[in-house]
């Protein structure tokens, strides 16, 4: 398999979906054919100048966010919500099998 290679051009453009344009990293990712990982990994490799701080209430990509409290607190709101979600869901799963497991015999 081949290695593709991308412009600078490509990877600034690509890191502007997500610092200026408001996509996710996914979203971004998927859209240019790219994987995640390697946006991830361009994210991170620009300069903190290049970088816009992240409008309040939202959070930074990649690990740019670790050292603020703001950004932490949002993080463990979002995280603590996605669990939430999660239970109701193995909850439901759970409920459905047992309705089913009693349908037959």
């Amino acid at each position: 398999m081949e290695k593709r290679q991308f412009t600078e051009e490509f990877r600034q453009q690509a890191c502007r979906l997500v610092t200026h344009e408001k996509y996710s990293v996914r979203e971004a990712a998927k859209s240019l054919g790219i994987g995640v990982n390697t946006l991830i990994y361009w994210l991170r490799r620009r300069r903190p100048a290049d970088q816009p701080h992240p409008p309040e209430g939202t959070t930074a990509a990649g690990d740019a966010a670790l050292g603020d409290p703001k950004a932490l607190a949002i993080k463990v709101r979002e995280l603590e919500a996605k669990v939430r979600r999660l239970e109701m869901e193995k909850d439901i799963l759970k409920k459905a099998t047992a309705f089913f497991a009693t349908q037959h015999p």
